[in-house]
């Protein structure tokens, strides 16, 4: 039996329109005011990705696992309405900061005692952006790791995935990798499928396995250690008076910056 474990983060709906202020601790972001919240969408195309393999290869056992206060406890059953076979989290306290490396080093403590022949995740978080995870989790387990991921294609006889990432200037790296090995998913590799009436009332009745974040061993990791808002870089000068008086003013503007002569 292939064994395959799918990280996925419960992410705020954010209002692009809103102003996002820094929090007290200077370390994150104002998400009090938030009220609803969803699966990372990139984490999604990592659950359909699994579900594909275990369809194509049959004997495959799914886990999905997240990281994060009780309320995101959601992305697990999200992950399991959608076919997961089993739902993991690791908790931690309400209004904690969540940092790459803490929350890698987690999953890693809890995968040590597993078997696990593939980790999949997305290739980034919507709230984060860092991308930082999956790379992460690879180093402390000693695995082999590909960022990025468009295609991939299991080869159990060989024990390896073969896979295919973006690269700049449009080009695409091609890798083998042994497994065990962590790969995260790039957005567009497939169309994630709508959860099942059926697996939605198996995932709401399932018990997840639960591990305490503060009793799970940690190494000292770097974490954030202030945000602050972008400066301005220019400004503008508003130009006043009849259009003459404008047209005057803006080509001695022009002349000084030395655009024209």
């Amino acid at each position: 039996m292939m064994k395959i474990l799918v990280c996925v983060k419960q992410v705020p709906e954010f209002d692009l329109e809103a102003e996002i202020k820094i929090n007290e601790s200077g370390q994150g972001v104002v998400t009090d005011h938030l009220t609803a919240f969803r699966m990372n969408r990139f984490d999604e195309y990592a659950v359909e990705e699994a579900l594909l393999i275990k369809k194509e290869l049959s004997d495959v056992k799914i886990d999905a696992l997240t990281v994060g206060p009780e309320e995101s406890a959601a992305a697990v059953r999200r992950a399991m309405g959608m076919g997961v076979d089993n739902g993991i989290h690791i908790l931690t306290q309400e209004g904690n900061p969540l940092f790459a490396g803490q929350v890698a080093q987690w999953i890693s403590n809890v995968v040590k005692i597993r078997d696990y022949d593939l980790i999949l995740t997305g290739v980034m978080s919507e709230d984060q952006m860092q991308g930082q995870v999956g790379p992460m989790l690879a180093e402390f387990l000693n695995l082999p790791c590909a960022t990025s991921v468009i295609a991939e294609k299991m080869t159990p006889e060989n024990q390896t995935v073969l896979v295919e990432r973006e690269i700049e200037g449009g080009y695409r790296d091609v890798l083998r990798l042994k497994l065990p090995a962590v790969v995260t998913i790039q957005s567009g590799i497939n169309l994630p499928r709508y959860p099942s009436l059926s697996n939605v009332l198996r995932a709401k009745r399932a018990k997840l396995e639960i591990f305490e974040a503060d009793s799970l061993s940690q190494q000292e990791t770097a974490t954030v250690s202030t945000l602050d808002y972008p400066g301005k870089t220019r400004a503008a000068e508003v130009l006043s008076g009849s259009q003459s008086e404008k047209a005057q003013q803006l080509f001695r503007v022009l002349q000084e910056k030395a655009i024209i002569p």
